[in-house]
Protein backbone atom coordinates (compact mmCIF):
# COMPACT_ATOMS: atom_id res chain seq x y z
CA UNK A 1 0.00 0.00 0.00
CA UNK A 2 1.30 3.17 -0.57
CA UNK A 3 1.06 6.55 1.13
CA UNK A 4 -1.43 9.38 -0.44
CA UNK A 5 -0.33 11.94 -2.35
CA UNK A 6 -2.65 14.14 -0.65
CA UNK A 7 -4.34 13.52 2.33
CA UNK A 8 -7.49 15.46 2.40
CA UNK A 9 -10.41 13.27 2.13
CA UNK A 10 -11.81 10.80 4.83
CA UNK A 11 -10.26 7.79 2.77
CA UNK A 12 -7.28 9.40 2.34
CA UNK A 13 -7.13 10.06 5.62
CA UNK A 14 -7.85 7.03 6.75
CA UNK A 15 -5.54 4.98 4.32
CA UNK A 16 -2.41 7.59 6.31
CA UNK A 17 -3.61 6.59 9.89
CA UNK A 18 -3.54 2.63 8.60
CA UNK A 19 0.08 2.92 6.97
CA UNK A 20 1.15 4.95 9.95
CA UNK A 21 -0.21 2.51 12.52
CA UNK A 22 1.93 -0.18 10.21
CA UNK A 23 4.81 1.85 10.95
CA UNK A 24 5.15 3.52 7.74
CA UNK A 25 7.61 6.74 7.71
CA UNK A 26 8.26 8.88 4.86
CA UNK A 27 11.81 9.96 3.30
CA UNK A 28 11.88 13.47 3.98
CA UNK A 29 12.51 15.63 1.53
CA UNK A 30 13.43 19.58 1.56
CA UNK A 31 12.46 21.65 -1.44
CA UNK A 32 14.30 25.16 -1.47
CA UNK A 33 17.18 27.63 -2.04
CA UNK A 34 20.32 25.84 -1.22
CA UNK A 35 20.36 28.42 1.94
CA UNK A 36 16.92 26.82 3.30
CA UNK A 37 18.11 23.51 2.54
CA UNK A 38 21.49 24.09 4.52
CA UNK A 39 19.17 25.56 7.26
CA UNK A 40 16.72 23.02 7.43
CA UNK A 41 19.59 20.17 7.32
CA UNK A 42 21.23 21.91 10.78
CA UNK A 43 17.69 22.02 12.44
CA UNK A 44 17.06 18.40 11.38
CA UNK A 45 20.58 17.20 12.72
CA UNK A 46 18.83 19.01 16.03
CA UNK A 47 16.28 16.58 15.73
CA UNK A 48 18.33 13.97 15.46
CA UNK A 49 19.85 14.86 18.23
CA UNK A 50 16.75 14.31 20.32
CA UNK A 51 16.10 11.49 18.56
CA UNK A 52 12.53 12.92 17.03
CA UNK A 53 13.57 12.21 13.49
CA UNK A 54 11.56 9.29 13.76
CA UNK A 55 8.13 11.09 15.14
CA UNK A 56 9.34 14.00 12.66
CA UNK A 57 9.20 11.70 9.20
CA UNK A 58 6.05 9.57 10.52
CA UNK A 59 3.93 12.86 9.99
CA UNK A 60 5.68 14.85 8.03
CA UNK A 61 6.63 14.17 4.02
CA UNK A 62 8.38 17.54 3.14
CA UNK A 63 9.50 21.17 4.28
CA UNK A 64 9.16 23.35 1.34
CA UNK A 65 10.59 27.23 1.21
CA UNK A 66 7.93 29.85 0.17
CA UNK A 67 8.00 33.46 0.21
CA UNK A 68 4.65 33.73 3.01
CA UNK A 69 3.71 32.60 6.10
CA UNK A 70 5.43 29.83 7.36
CA UNK A 71 2.48 26.98 8.00
CA UNK A 72 1.41 23.57 7.69
CA UNK A 73 -0.16 22.24 4.84
CA UNK A 74 -2.07 18.74 6.17
CA UNK A 75 -3.00 17.93 2.94
CA UNK A 76 0.02 17.67 1.40
CA UNK A 77 1.69 16.57 4.76
CA UNK A 78 4.05 19.52 4.43
CA UNK A 79 5.69 21.98 6.42
CA UNK A 80 6.09 25.51 4.08
CA UNK A 81 8.21 27.67 5.54
CA UNK A 82 10.24 31.17 4.88
CA UNK A 83 13.63 31.58 5.16
CA UNK A 84 13.36 33.40 8.83
CA UNK A 85 11.59 30.44 10.32
CA UNK A 86 14.33 28.35 9.85
CA UNK A 87 17.80 31.35 10.35
CA UNK A 88 18.25 29.59 13.89
CA UNK A 89 18.65 26.10 13.61
CA UNK A 90 16.99 25.40 17.22
CA UNK A 91 13.85 27.68 17.00
CA UNK A 92 13.23 26.07 13.55
CA UNK A 93 13.88 22.16 14.87
CA UNK A 94 11.15 22.93 17.86
CA UNK A 95 8.76 24.36 14.92
CA UNK A 96 9.29 21.29 12.56
CA UNK A 97 8.15 19.00 15.77
CA UNK A 98 5.37 21.08 16.95
CA UNK A 99 4.24 21.06 12.95
CA UNK A 100 4.58 17.30 13.48
CA UNK A 101 2.04 17.05 16.56
CA UNK A 102 -0.20 19.25 14.63
CA UNK A 103 -0.27 16.87 11.36
CA UNK A 104 -0.39 13.79 13.51
CA UNK A 105 -3.20 15.41 15.71
CA UNK A 106 -5.05 15.91 12.50
CA UNK A 107 -4.00 12.48 11.41
CA UNK A 108 -5.79 10.53 14.67
CA UNK A 109 -9.25 12.43 13.72
CA UNK A 110 -8.09 14.98 17.03
CA UNK A 111 -9.58 18.32 17.42
CA UNK A 112 -6.92 20.52 15.95
CA UNK A 113 -8.33 23.90 17.04
CA UNK A 114 -8.18 25.20 20.93
CA UNK A 115 -6.66 21.89 22.50
CA UNK A 116 -4.97 20.79 19.60
CA UNK A 117 -2.75 24.43 19.56
CA UNK A 118 -1.81 23.29 23.31
CA UNK A 119 -0.57 19.89 22.84
CA UNK A 120 1.46 21.13 20.11
CA UNK A 121 3.00 23.57 21.91
CA UNK A 122 3.38 21.53 24.66
CA UNK A 123 5.09 19.25 22.53
CA UNK A 124 7.24 21.61 21.44
CA UNK A 125 8.62 22.52 24.72
CA UNK A 126 8.86 18.70 25.44
CA UNK A 127 10.84 18.61 22.41
CA UNK A 128 13.70 21.79 23.91
CA UNK A 129 13.70 19.82 27.05
CA UNK A 130 14.67 16.84 25.32
CA UNK A 131 17.33 18.93 23.12
CA UNK A 132 18.81 20.73 26.30
CA UNK A 133 19.53 17.43 27.92
CA UNK A 134 20.97 15.60 25.10
CA UNK A 135 22.99 17.93 23.31
CA UNK A 136 26.50 18.55 23.52
CA UNK A 137 27.07 21.77 22.49
CA UNK A 138 26.72 24.76 25.27
CA UNK A 139 25.42 27.25 22.29
CA UNK A 140 22.37 24.84 21.67
CA UNK A 141 21.68 24.09 25.88
CA UNK A 142 21.75 27.94 25.84
CA UNK A 143 19.13 28.47 23.36
CA UNK A 144 17.03 25.47 24.70
CA UNK A 145 16.86 27.98 27.46
CA UNK A 146 15.93 31.05 26.07
CA UNK A 147 13.10 29.49 23.91
CA UNK A 148 11.89 27.41 26.87
CA UNK A 149 11.61 30.31 28.86
CA UNK A 150 9.38 32.32 26.23
CA UNK A 151 7.24 29.00 25.67
CA UNK A 152 6.72 28.37 29.01
CA UNK A 153 5.64 31.65 30.32
CA UNK A 154 2.05 31.05 28.37
CA UNK A 155 -0.20 29.66 30.44
CA UNK A 156 -2.60 26.84 29.52
CA UNK A 157 -5.22 25.70 30.47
Amino acid sequence: MEFPERVYTVEEVSKARELIEKGYRHRLRVRGSPEFKRKVEEALSLVKTAKYYDFLRTYIKQIVEIDGLTQLREAEVAIWANKYAVADPVDAASLFVQKAQQMKDYIEGRLYYDKGETRAVKKRIEFLETLRETSKSGAVKKKCEELLKSWTQTTFP
